[in-house]
């Protein structure tokens, strides 16, 4: 439990609580084909599914700790990953002008169009996707190599160098003259991702989010977002999985015949105890840092320590999890073997862990920002 909320907080907790009984109910009964809007419906009958969306568009803009809450909890029972619980959030769409509000936020938060996000190149590319200026439009080239849901989306928010402004937010329609969807690819956690090349493609000036020249910091703010989703749903999957190990433990201890009465042997409860405080130290890491969001600070670097803490203890704890559980956790479809998936990915997503690592020293060492 989250030690020390509020009565606001209090009660998002129990709302997830609530929701997350729900959705594991649903996992059981519905069909896949169902499940997505099975879950849509409970989320937006729980008054969760609005919580990452404006309160200007009917959702009601939850805070960080109350998003860490909520996710926390879904982890906790496995349901955390479900399609369909939280709405769409504007993400860099945040606070734009005209026309881009009408023409893609205000349909994109309906749920009438899709988006991806271009920001990483191929390790191969000659430049960043670049941008020149020419009378009212601009000239785009380049590519993007790892736009999650991109294949299916009808515009990306694409971070591009504009010449000789420096880099910019660019909302890109998939469907403009020069955009190629080159390859669609699927990840080890059932993720779709694709890579787009841009020739010569041109798009209203207009088009540009924000202000040309601070798109690496809007690309960052959503960025920071979704690694505090990743590190609070890996969170509560540390749970899950430690709730996993102690139910085996008990209940190899029952079947166990004129054995010791104490459950579990040396070895099992100090792998146990390792497991707890390891979970113990990631998730306090989380909570601290939702708090220093929610107080307006300055945490992208508590952010990217957070979000690695929580996918390599995640790791480590369900590998250990796997081995106390014994050869049935590895059965296709046990629960252990598809965090294992999923949380392989999440170690890359967003920042491999060793890059995190390399920006928080910089912060640290270049720019004097950051916490112990």
């Amino acid at each position: 439990m989250p030690d020390f909320l509020d009565t606001e907080h209090a009660a998002v907790l129990r709302t997830a609580e609530r929701l997350a009984s729900e959705l594991t109910s649903l996992t059981d009964q519905a069909v896949p084909a169902d499940l997505g809007a099975a879950v849509r419906q409970a989320s937006k009958a729980a008054g969760v599914f609005g919580m990452t969306q404006p309160k200007a568009f009917g959702g009601s803009e939850a805070g960080s700790l109350a998003l860490a809450i909520v996710r926390d909890t879904l982890g906790s029972r496995n349901v955390g990953h479900l399609p369909g619980i939280f709405g769409p959030s504007p993400g860099v769409l945040a606070n734009v002008d005209e026309p881009l509000r009408s023409q893609f936020l205000l349909p994109y938060l309906a749920g009438e169009m899709r988006s991806g996000f271009g920001f990483t190149e191929p390790a191969d590319a000659p430049r960043h996707t670049w941008a020149v200026r020419d009378g009212d439009e601009l000239v785009i080239n380049g590519q993007k190599s790892y736009v999650t849901g991109g294949a299916d989306a009808d515009f990306i928010n694409t971070l591009v160098e504009v010449d000789p402004i420096g880099p910019a937010m660019v909302l890109i329609e998939t469907s403009r003259p020069g955009v190629t969807l080159e390859r669609r690819f699927g990840t080890l956690d059932g993720s779709h991702h694709a890579v787009f090349t841009f020739a010569d493609v041109r798009v209203p000036a207009a088009h540009v989010i924000g202000e040309a020249g601070r798109g690496l910091r809007r690309a960052l703010s959503q960025i920071s977002a979704t690694r505090m989703a990743i590190a609070a749903d890996c969170i509560g999957q540390c749970r899950f999985a430690i709730d996993l190990v102690e139910q085996s433990l008990v209940e190899r201890a029952a079947r166990r015949v004129g054995g010791p009465a104490k459950i579990g042997t040396d070895l099992e409860r100090v792998a146990l105890g390792d497991m707890r405080i390891a979970a113990y130290a990631a998730r306090s890491a989380l909570y601290r840092t939702a708090r220093l969001l929610d107080a307006g600070e300055n945490a992208v670097n508590e952010v990217m320590a957070a979000k690695s803490l929580a996918t390599e203890t995640l790791s480590r704890i369900c590998d250990d999890a796997v081995q106390l559980v014994g050869g049935t956790a590895l059965v296709e479809g046990h629960p252990l073997a598809d965090i294992l998936r999923r949380v392989r990915a999440l170690r890359l997503a967003e920042g491999p862990t060793e890059v995190l690592a390399t920006n928080v020293a910089r912060g640290r060492l270049d720019l004097g920002l950051g916490r112990v």
